[in-house]
């Protein structure tokens, strides 16, 4: 693990919003690990409390079951914490066309109760989860910060606005914010299941159970696939930065760039699977091709991810033939 030499202060209590999600369970798990005290926030309308079980006997985990959009709650959450990582949220640019009220009040209103009570109880570093759909059509690869397009969805927007919120609480407040911009993360625990599962899981489990995937589009689409591993790493790393690079983005990628079919093509190559996918339409709001420039992360977080998409796939698909 490359963030196995990062060292806090003795004492250090991180609060982990989105606890029970697949990033947010993964980053609980990481810092217990390095012996730190963590406190979880989450109100289980995606996460699964199934994912905080093995640290339900941890001394230095506590868990607060919480929505983010009753401040007082978040408030209560904060209290005495050195580091946030706010990863509650609700995904998905497809639901969110569906639902573009839901995607205000959780992801906007309730990021934005997150950085004042933050600042309210003297954070002192505020790290949370953007994504690279802040890019919308601006077509030019890789995707560089600075240079973003019109946005295409209600998902994209939230993060959006997150971001100029982040500026503003680093710029007025002095709340040393840093948004960390997913590229298409994948891993250990992220749910297969359901209309809005990401593609890397959901192909796994139906081709474990031998059954046709269906692919969005003509499968020539372009991901930067991100292994879990380099996620945890950009979070600490980013505790870790210093006040002057506050109130900005980073791209969080592998910087690497990987074609829909190809990856499918490979996943049956792993499982022994000879099975013909079914191609469906094209989902509204996507992007089409998506690969990260990761210098600017590299230069001012020293974020330096070690995880390649095969090393990745390879202890994702061990992890889910164990756990499916």
């Amino acid at each position: 693990m490359s963030y196995q030499n990062i060292v806090f202060p003795q004492g250090s209590k991180f609060l982990v919003t989105g606890a029970a999600g697949f990033i947010g369970s993964n980053l609980v798990e990481a810092i217990l690990k390095l012996g730190y005290q963590v406190r979880g926030l989450d109100n289980l309308s995606t996460g699964k409390e199934g994912n905080l079980s093995p640290f339900a006997d941890n001394p230095n985990f506590l868990f607060i079951k919480g929505d983010i959009r009753v401040l007082d709650t978040c408030l209560q959450a904060c209290n005495g914490i050195d580091f946030v990582l706010h990863q509650a949220a609700w995904g998905s640019v497809p639901r969110s066309i569906e639902m573009p009220l839901a995607y205000e009040e959780i992801n906007i209103k309730g990021t934005l109760n997150m950085m004042e009570a933050a600042r309210q109880k003297g954070v002192k570093k505020f790290v949370y989860a953007s994504s690279s759909s802040v890019y919308g059509d601006e077509p030019n690869l890789p995707k560089k910060e600075g240079r973003e397009g019109n946005l295409l969805s209600p998902y994209a927007l939230t993060k959006r606005v997150n971001e100029e919120y982040g500026k503003m609480y680093s710029n007025i407040f002095r709340l040393d914010t840093y948004g960390l911009r997913y590229f298409n993360v994948f891993g250990r625990r992220q749910d297969p299941d359901g209309a809005y599962a990401a593609v890397i899981p959901k192909f796994i489990k139906q081709l474990l159970h031998n059954e046709r995937p269906v692919i969005n589009g003509d499968g020539k689409q372009s991901r930067d696939f991100t292994y879990i591993e380099n996620v945890i790493e950009a979070n600490l790393r980013a505790c870790m930065a210093s006040h002057e690079v506050a109130g900005q983005a980073f791209n969080i990628a592998y910087g690497d760039r990987e074609y829909l079919i190809d990856i499918y093509q490979e996943l049956c190559k792993m499982l022994g699977k000879n099975i013909e996918p079914l191609f469906g339409p094209e989902r509204s709001g996507d992007i089409r091709h998506s690969n990260a420039d990761i210098s600017k992360a590299r230069e001012l977080l020293k974020y330096d991810p070690q995880w390649s998409f095969k090393k990745g796939i390879l202890e994702a698909i061990d992890w889910y033939k164990g756990n499916l």
